[in-house]
């Protein structure tokens, strides 16, 4: 049995998941049971997940998953929570759920040495781990490098970013990938296929291309995205 708070804390956490994509925070959360302190909702989702309603999502920040509601939640719903009644899914415990995964989700991308977006240096490989938030990427495997050099400004690539990279061996014509050449060095550079040739552009005026063998060239992935950090 559950009591009334912890019954309207779990509707409410649905319907945000519901709504947003994403898990509310503390302060969301104390503010709509009306609570004092923040303590109050750590001890009503302690219990919640004792009695496995919700799960919290390891290595994410500020994630909870609903597992399941109380076949008596739309009855015993507390009144401010009434004008969400028929946006939450409700229903037996036993019943199939289908739940939102929440958009603040952080995954740990393999961080795998310093890529140049100069003159190509060796990827090296490493045992760190980059935090990245899930909805900077798509699907697929993907890995973290940090660029260095400064070829690839005017793409808005600085030295000391880090590419996120989706893990595949093929791009189009035009795309930035990651290219690793004659199996030693690798570098993040602009895509092209020119007369049986493979040109790797730069993004900086002060860079010529470099031209290989198609055969010397291999495609270990595609950017899809950047991280920055200020200090």
């Amino acid at each position: 049995m559950l009591t009334a708070k912890q019954r309207e804390l779990l509707v409410f956490i649905q319907r945000k998941l519901e709504e947003t994509g994403i898990s509310p925070s503390f302060e969301e959360m104390k503010e709509a049971l009306d609570l004092k302190s923040k303590s109050g909702v750590h001890r009503l989702i302690s219990a919640l997940e004792e009695r496995g309603f919700i799960r919290r999502l390891a290595n994410r920040a500020r994630a909870l998953e609903v597992l399941k509601q109380p076949d008596d939640v739309s009855a015993t719903r507390a009144p401010r929570m009434r004008a969400a009644a028929n946006d939450a899914v409700v229903g037996n415990v036993g019943a199939p759920r289908t739940v939102p995964s929440a958009a603040n989700d952080v995954i740990n991308l393999p961080l795998h040495g310093r890529i140049a977006a100069g003159v190509p240096i060796e990827a090296l490989e490493g045992q760190q781990s980059l935090p990245v938030p899930a909805a900077l990427l798509g699907s697929g495997e993907h890995y973290a490098l940090e660029v260095s050099g400064d070829s690839m400004i005017e793409a808005g690539i600085l030295d000391g970013d880090y590419a996120l990279v989706k893990k595949t061996n093929t791009a189009r014509d035009g795309e930035i990938v990651v290219a690793l050449i004659r199996n030693e060095e690798a570098t993040l550079k602009y895509l092209r296929h020119e007369g049986g040739k493979i040109r790797l552009d730069p993004a900086n005026g002060a860079y010529d291309p470099q031209i290989y063998d198609d055969h010397e060239v291999q495609v270990q992935g595609r950017l899809a995205g950047l991280l920055r950090r200020y200090h």
